[in-house]
């Protein structure tokens, strides 16, 4: 065990952080995300039985978001004529985001659903959760960590 460390952060999930580089991206996935057929080159972690909002707290704790792009934190954007309207968990990450990143909400985008996959098939690392929200994926793209 380690002081500072959130407990849901595995041991395994704090190695990947650690060996992920700058511009380095990685995939929460919602329990509907094909988190397999995308990581086909990537390391795909399960994290059944959690949510996106409590892995997505605990990765910025100790992550920090890309700060030489305007958008470090994607959201895949709802499809064209989908009833389910603007998902409630986006608040949750406008919340997460705001705590962890002086750009607040506005670090945060969206990537159309196709062109999300494409990207995620590029991630370094996906994590499989079970989250039952919709809409509820997010992608992170690794910045600089300084010492300060």
């Amino acid at each position: 065990m380690l002081l500072g460390i959130p407990e849901i952060l595995s041991p395994e999930l704090l190695k990947i952080l650690c060996e992920m580089g700058h511009s380095d991206r990685i995939v929460i996935g919602d329990g509907n995300f094909p988190a397999e057929t995308m990581g086909k080159d990537a390391i795909v972690v399960r994290m059944d039985g959690h949510g996106v909002p409590e892995i997505l707290d605990a990765i910025l704790t100790v992550m920090p978001l890309d700060t030489y792009i305007e958008k470090p934190m994607n959201l895949m954007e709802v499809m064209p004529g989908d009833t389910c309207g603007t998902p409630e968990i986006w608040k949750d990450y406008e919340e997460i985001a705001a705590k962890h990143d002086e750009r607040g909400a506005d670090c945060i985008g969206q990537i159309e659903r196709f062109a999300f996959y494409e990207e995620a098939k590029k991630a370094y690392c996906i994590i499989a959760t079970g989250e039952k929200a919709i809409y509820a994926n997010v992608m992170l793209q690794k910045g600089v960590v300084i010492n300060k």
